[in-house]
C-alpha cells in the first residue's frame, strides 16, 4: 500500500525530471571496508522496485526525450562508474533479470591488469595481518590497525591525503605503502576489455571516464586532452562502438572540474557528461553537468521515498 501511494506521488512529482542513479560496485556479499556498497541482495531488490513502480530507461535515450520534453512519468537511469570486474559477474544478471537497461563508465587504465588505486589501499588495510601500519608514504608513523573501527578510520585517512595528488605522484606512494608494509594478495577487481566488450554486447551502454581517473581540475590541458582521448579511443576500438557519455572521475563541480574542463568534453563533441552532483535533471539542465544521485538506503521504503524526496527537493 505504502509503495502504491510513494508511485501515485512519484507519477504526479516526476514529469520532466530524470533520475540518474549512480552505483560504482555491486558486491558477491558485503565488505566490512567498503560499507557504502551495496551487495547482490540489496541490489536486487533495488531493480525489482525500479522494474515495478518507474520506468527505466537507457540514459542516451531518456535524455534525447528530456530535451524534446516527452520524457514519460518515473523515468530513471542506472548508472555504474570505473568499470569493476562484479559489474558484469553480480550486476548485470540481476539487470537482465528485471529489464533494466545501464550505463557503465569505464576508467580505462585499470581495465590493463592494474586495480583502481582507491582499493588497492583499502584491499592493504583490510588484509593486512599484522596489528599495525607503516604510514610513512603518507607523511604519518606506525599506526594501530587491531580492529575494524580503527582500520577504516586510518584507511579513508589515507584515502583523502592521496587523492587530489597528481596521478604519477599517488601511485609511487601506493607503491611505497606496499614496500613498507609487505605484500597481500589482490583479487582482480576491475573488468579486462574483453569483459567491457561482452557487457557492450549484451546492451549495456559503455560511457567514458577518463584514463587514469585523475582530478581533472588539476590538470593541464594538454593532460586534459590525453586523458579523455585515449580512453575514449581505448573504449570504442574494445567495443566496436562510438562511446558518447562522459563521467568526470569524482564528480564534484569546481573540486573535481571546472567550467574549462566542461568546455573540453563539449569540445570533443560528447552528447553528455554526468557528475556525482546529487539532484536531478530537467530539460532546462545542462547537457554537460548532469546529477546522479546515490542510493545507499538499506530498506525498500526508504529507498523508494529517497527516490521522491529527490524529486521533490529538486
Amino acid at each position: 500500500m505504502l509503495h502504491h501511494l510513494i508511485s501515485q506521488c512519484l507519477t504526479m512529482c516526476s514529469r520532466n525530471k530524470l533520475s540518474i542513479l549512480i552505483y560504482h560496485q555491486v558486491l558477491d556479499e558485503l565488505d566490512d571496508m567498503r560499507p557504502g556498497e551495496p551487495d547482490k541482495t540489496q541490489f536486487d531488490w533495488q531493480m525489482q522496485l525500479l522494474h515495478k513502480y518507474f520506468n527505466p530507461m537507457p540514459l542516451s535515450e531518456a535524455l534525447m526525450l528530456l530535451r524534446e520534453n516527452t520524457l514519460p512519468p518515473r523515468s530513471v537511469c542506472v548508472t555504474f562508474d570505473d568499470g569493476y570486474l562484479n559489474n558484469l559477474q553480480v550486476a548485470y544478471p540481476i539487470l537482465k533479470r528485471y529489464q533494466i537497461p545501464a550505463t557503465v563508465f569505464v576508467a580505462s587504465e585499470f581495465s590493463q591488469g592494474i586495480n583502481m588505486w582507491n582499493d588497492r589501499v583499502l584491499d592493504l588495510f583490510k588484509y593486512l595481518p599484522a596489528n599495525n601500519i607503516n604510514l610513512s608514504a603518507v607523511g604519518e608513523g606506525m599506526e594501530p590497525i587491531d580492529d575494524l573501527k580503527k582500520r577504516r578510520h586510518l584507511a579513508a585517512k589515507t584515502l583523502m591525503k592521496l587523492k587530489y595528488l597528481p596521478v604519477q605522484e599517488r601511485l609511487e606512494r601506493i607503491e611505497k605503502l606496499y614496500n613498507n608494509n609487505g605484500s597481500i594478495t589482490e583479487q582482480r577487481r576491475m573488468m579486462t576489455p574483453e569483459e567491457i566488450k561482452q557487457l557492450s554486447d549484451y546492451g549495456i551502454e559503455i560511457g567514458a571516464h577518463t584514463h587514469n581517473h585523475p582530478i581533472l581540475k588539476e590538470l593541464t590541458l594538454e593532460q586534459l586532452n590525453m586523458e579523455i582521448t585515449q580512453n575514449r579511443e581505448l573504449l570504442q576500438q574494445w567495443t566496436g562502438k562510438p562511446v558518447q557519455g562522459f563521467a568526470y572521475p569524482n564528480g564534484k563541480p569546481e573540486v573535481d572540474f571546472d567550467e574549462e574542463t566542461v568546455s573540453r568534453v563539449k569540445a570533443l563533441n560528447f552528447d553528455y557528461a554526468v557528475s556525482t552532483q546529487w539532484g536531478v535533471a530537467r530539460p532546462d539542465s545542462d547537457m554537460f553537468t548532469l546529477c546522479r544521485f546515490t542510493p545507499w538506503d538499506r530498506t525498500p521504503y526508504k529507498f523508494h521515498l529517497r527516490l521522491l524526496k529527490n524529486l521533490i527537493q529538486n
